[in-house]
């Protein structure tokens, strides 16, 4: 299954929960709650534990914006290290280069700090990176290039995230438009919305 490209609202309603870790995307669940579709405020009845198992799946899923393919091999990479595998699989995900261009501000969502990536507008350690789930260690230099810091784009990502709560395990200067992935986040400093002991369930059953 490749990348979901449709609406992103869409989907956040029906999973109940902001994929995007958008302001946008969150005013609009506040205002309509509950599934797309005209039966969207209908829907009643227990769902079985697949199904609550494949929800938190496709929550975590959805808001690392990864492809299906991509997102089981991230986890069976983690079942196979040391520690805590739930813990091990969100640390993945958060050192891919796009979400940490996301966390950073200079870009708004995943989706346009994937298409960053790709245009080469994002350098590592002094290098062009082309790839959006590039990982990321501990030291790591992470910088927009000379040309797109002139970008209204990410001037306007930049000046916008500026004064907004940062991430203990991430450091970004809005002046210089670079940052550093300075370590691996714990668990209880990432604020999902999302059981991964039901993502490991899922993919154990």
């Amino acid at each position: 299954m490749g990348r979901y490209r449709g609406p992103i609202v869409k989907v956040a309603r029906h999973l109940g929960v902001n994929i995007a870790e958008t302001e946008k995307v969150q005013k609009y669940l506040d205002r309509r709650p509950y599934a797309p579709g005209q039966h969207g405020q209908k829907r009643k009845g227990r769902p079985s534990d697949y199904a609550v198992r494949l929800r938190e799946k496709q929550k975590l899923r959805f808001i690392y914006d990864v492809s299906e393919t991509q997102f089981r091999n991230l986890f069976e990479e983690a079942s196979r290290k040391k520690g805590v595998t739930g813990t091990v699989f969100l640390q993945l995900l958060e050192s891919r280069l796009d979400n940490v261009v996301f966390r950073m501000g200079i870009a708004s969502t995943r989706r346009q700090a994937r298409q960053f990536v790709r245009h080469g507008h994002i350098l590592v350690n002094g290098r062009r990176v082309t790839l959006p789930g590039y990982r990321l260690r501990p030291g790591d230099e992470v910088k927009v290039s000379e040309r797109a810091k002139k970008m209204e784009f990410i001037i306007q990502n930049v000046e916008r995230f500026k004064n907004r709560k940062t991430f203990p395990w991430l450091e970004f200067n809005p002046e210089t438009m670079t940052g550093k992935f300075l370590r691996l986040p714990e668990r209880e400093m990432l604020s999902l919305p999302v059981n991964e002991q039901l993502v490991i369930e899922f993919y154990s059953r």
